[in-house]
């Protein structure tokens, strides 16, 4: 399997219409559209996964470039993001609420 990054998305595009513009190249595993936790809407990019790194490739070449929903996408080979260190909970706000007496 061989999985694509794909940044550039307009809003209106949703799963279904990113797995359309890539089955041409091949069997389609999987196709999601990133969207962000408290709202819900698109982060503008998402993953497609096709199951032969072949189809992956030429869809590389072909669809970089390419226009989906109005505007130009960007394709690149997906990258796995290492799991552990590094990063941490995320920091917000400060000590909040006073001290307790």
């Amino acid at each position: 399997m061989s999985k694509l990054f794909v940044g550039g998305l307009a809003w209106a595009t949703n799963d279904a219409s990113l797995k359309e513009h890539f089955e041409q190249f091949g069997e389609v595993t999987d196709a999601k559209v990133i969207t962000d936790r408290e709202t819900g809407r698109s982060r503008g990019f998402g993953f497609v996964t096709f199951s032969e790194s072949d189809s992956a490739n030429s869809a590389l070449q072909e669809l970089n470039g390419s226009e989906l929903d109005g505007r130009t996408i960007r394709v690149d080979t997906a990258t796995e993001r290492s799991r552990g260190g590094g990063g941490g909970p995320r920091r917000g706000g400060g000590g909040g609420g006073g001290s307790r007496w």
